[in-house]
């Protein structure tokens, strides 16, 4: 083979070579940026059951919460950790909290639970 046939083999590598590097740097980037957005939605349920939704959800250690949830009209506490699902309370009647920032007392079931938590946890309730 000659030398300028080299020269030319050589000079086409090296754009394939570039466009090869710059579809593998998109292809990661997608990919980082695909697992960005799930972690970013992880929470979000499409097309769950309609009888049952999460209100609110506290974690209370690495592996285990507390969730408040309505399930067939009915509102739930229920702790969940590796262990399993356990029902805490069942509600009378649905729990109102009071809006964020509102000087308003809490209803009387609100700060009775609140109070059976804290004995829950060990914690004295506050007076």
């Amino acid at each position: 083979m000659s030398t300028a046939a080299e020269a030319t083999m050589a000079s086409t590598a090296l754009p394939s070579l570039g466009q090869t590097a710059l579809s593998l740097i998109v292809v990661l980037g997608l990919i980082f940026a695909l697992a960005w957005l799930l972690k970013r939605v992880q929470g979000v349920r499409l097309g769950g059951p309609a009888n049952l939704r999460i209100h609110a959800g506290l974690q209370v250690g690495p592996k285990e919460k507390v969730l408040m949830i309505e399930a067939g009209g009915q509102h739930l506490l229920i702790g969940v950790s590796a262990g399993g699902v356990n029902t805490l309370h069942v509600f009378a009647e649905a729990p109102i909290a009071p809006a964020a920032g509102s000087d308003q007392p809490q209803p009387p079931i609100v700060s009775a639970f609140s109070d059976a938590l804290k004995r829950a946890l060990g914690q004295a309730p506050k007076s």
